[in-house]
């Protein structure tokens, strides 16, 4: 007599059990139960759609809605209980439908399959997620304008190389880590566009030839419209790749704000005051302050690059349609959504916090020649080539390096050694004051001009 696992929903065809190592290697439950509301969303859509079609009874529809509802609250309370046995999300909650409503739990899977489930579900969950995102991402660029706000005119040292080469405002810096999170939203948003398309109804591979309703389904769901090739529904990620190619963009980004945290809480630059909430000690220096938020943040940018690594590789030699090697998206896509939202609320609540030691900025700024293009800008203005005047403030600089002196410390009748077009005026140049009010530009570092970004800025945010 041949025996199956009955405990399993889709056991008829197999004459021997799963091997007991297989059903845990190929399960998914573990990981994949984290889309159960997803699942049970998309699953009341499918009734109501199939009732509509006259696919299932009132009755069957109702009864089906009723035990997905109560499957939901098990879940939420902890109450229910997750089997390996049935593999996956999907037939953990089928099987337990079944138990609670008998045959009409079965009739739920009509014109579906696993495959477009989950691709509907990952969909779901995604969409969720990245509105979570966003709203995260928007704090970190509130707290941002604020902190620009009261350090409009905070003068500090741009540089290129990490060597100082011109004098901005510490706003006009903290206002280019903005711009860098604007792109990131957008990139967000277009995600979401491409993602909120639907692919259940495609059902295996081929569709299905009871006639289902997809825009109606759809339109339950919010989506914007049902996908347009069933081979291509069940077997395309590139939205989960799509997203975690942006995630990796702004865990750069972040990367990128790390590293200059780090750096300017540092004896050396010692430009800003990390919030101690967010370092912490050593345990053998008694004297340390370790930026360990922003050194695991730096960190885990290319943890969440691997993840996009791993899902390139994933499909990149996979035929047409669904492959059992797309379990594989679900772990590092959904390690990248808790990475990067965990990093974001990080930062959104360090940033306020940060505080900038205004004076060893400005004194920095005076070290290093800072002035030394706006000395140039001045020799042009009065009739000189820029090559010229790039030789001419070269041989200032090299005596102000031999003497130790600032652009602005060398007397007039030293500089018009160089030129003689230098006149006594030149000093409003040279002063750093004088050098970032000159850059009033749109995008410049002028103290009004980062006011009036950081002003243009929050009218567009709250759009």
């Amino acid at each position: 007599m041949t025996t199956v696992n009955s405990e399993k929903l889709s056991s008829a065809r197999f004459a021997q059990a799963t091997d007991a190592f297989v059903e845990v290697f190929t399960a998914s439950v573990d990981f994949d139960k984290r889309m159960a509301e997803q699942d049970i969303q998309g699953s009341i859509a499918h009734a109501t759609m199939l009732t509509k079609c006259g696919i299932l009874t009132d009755a069957e529809r109702d009864d089906i809605i009723k035990g997905l509802s109560q499957i939901q609250s098990e879940i939420e309370s902890g109450a229910f209980v997750w089997s390996i046995k049935q593999e996956d999300v999907h037939m953990n909650i089928e099987a337990r439908l079944t138990d609670l409503i008998g045959i009409a739990g079965k009739k739920l899977h009509t014109g579906r399959s696993r495959n477009d489930q989950v691709a509907t579900d990952i969909r779901l969950y995604l969409r969720s997620e990245i509105e979570q995102i966003t709203a995260q991402l928007k704090r970190l660029q509130r707290a941002i304008l604020d902190l620009a706000e009261q350090n409009y005119n905070t003068i500090m040292p741009g540089f290129t190389h990490l060597q100082v080469a011109q004098p901005i405002t510490f706003g006009h810096h903290l206002m280019a880590w903005f711009e860098m999170l604007v792109r990131d939203n957008e990139r967000l948003q277009d995600c979401k566009k491409r993602l909120n398309v639907m692919p259940l109804g495609a059902a295996a591979l081929a569709g299905t030839s009871y006639p289902i309703d997809r825009f109606l389904t759809a339109e339950l769901l919010g989506f914007s419209r049902p996908s347009a090739n069933s081979l291509d529904s069940v077997s395309d990620r590139d939205f989960a790749i799509e997203f975690t190619a942006a995630a990796s963009i702004i865990m750069m980004h972040l990367s990128r704000f790390s590293e200059e945290l780090i750096l300017w809480s540092s004896a050396q630059f010692d430009f800003i005051d990390m919030p101690d909430a967010f370092c912490t000690g050593s345990s053998i220096m008694p004297q340390k302050k370790n930026p360990d938020v922003p050194e695991l943040v730096r960190g885990k940018s290319g943890r969440v690059t691997g993840h996009l690594m791993s899902l390139l590789m994933l499909m990149k030699s996979q035929p047409l349609a669904y492959n059992k090697d797309n379990q594989e998206d679900k772990e590092p896509l959904f390690d990248t959504v808790d990475t990067l939202i965990n990093c974001l609320r990080a930062y959104a609540d360090m940033v306020p916090h940060i505080s900038a030691k205004k004076q060893n900025m400005y004194n920095s700024a005076k070290r290093g020649f800072a002035t030394a293009t706006d000395l140039a800008d001045y020799l042009v203005r009065k009739g000189m080539a820029f090559r010229d005047a790039h030789e001419v403030v070269g041989l200032a600089v090299r005596l102000g390096i031999e003497t130790g002196r600032d652009l602005s410390e060398i007397s007039l009748a030293e500089l018009q050694k160089f030129s003689a077009l230098i006149t006594e005026e030149v000093f409003d140049y040279l002063s750093l004051e004088g050098s970032v009010a000159a850059r009033s530009h749109i995008g410049g570092t002028a103290p009004d001009t980062v006011q009036l970004a950081i002003k243009t800025a929050r009218f567009k945010l709250e759009l």
